[in-house]
Formats: C-alpha cells, structure tokens, sequence
C-alpha cells in the first residue's frame, strides 16, 4: 500500500526558509516569470480559498502550509482511489 502524501514536494518549494515572502513563494510556484502577475493577481483569490495568510511576527507566509495548500488544492490529501475491474476484458 502506497502512504498518503500530506503535502506537494516541489525542490524550489523545498529550498524555501520555513517562512517565506510573496516573492520567494510565488517565484517557487509559478517560476520568475509569472511570479509578479501571479503574486499581484492570483494569490489575493487564492487567499479566499485557504492559501495562507501573512504571519504577523514573521511577516512572511509558513512554507509547510502553503505545501498543505496545494496538496488539497491538487486533491492529494483526499487519497488514492484505485482503479479497480469494471467487467470482463473483450
């Protein structure tokens, strides 16, 4: 049997401090690129729907949660359905 991930493993994610700014997250994320337009645009919707928000004392954002995040987000932490037969091979 296969554990359950608990979060998404990303090496630029991986190499994040335990808390991280907006711009070291969403260049993790989305790459240097799209990291402005996803940091401006992207993460204030992604707010509303339980992407973590600043840490007052840190004033970054917990790295660990934002893997959390997306594991839901990707459906990971729902687990892994396996397919199983559905009638006899033609």
């Amino acid at each position: 049997m296969i554990p359950e991930p608990r979060t998404v493993t990303n090496a630029a994610l991986d190499r994040l401090p335990l808390f991280a700014t907006d711009v070291e997250i969403a260049t993790a994320t989305v790459g240097r690129a799209r990291a402005d337009f996803w940091r401006e645009a992207i993460m204030p919707t992604l707010e509303k729907s339980g992407f973590p928000r600043l840490d007052p004392l840190h004033k970054a954002r917990p790295v660990a949660l934002v893997k959390q995040f997306y594991a839901a987000y990707f459906g990971i932490t729902a687990g892994i359905a396996l397919a199983k037969p559905d009638g006899e091979e033609r």
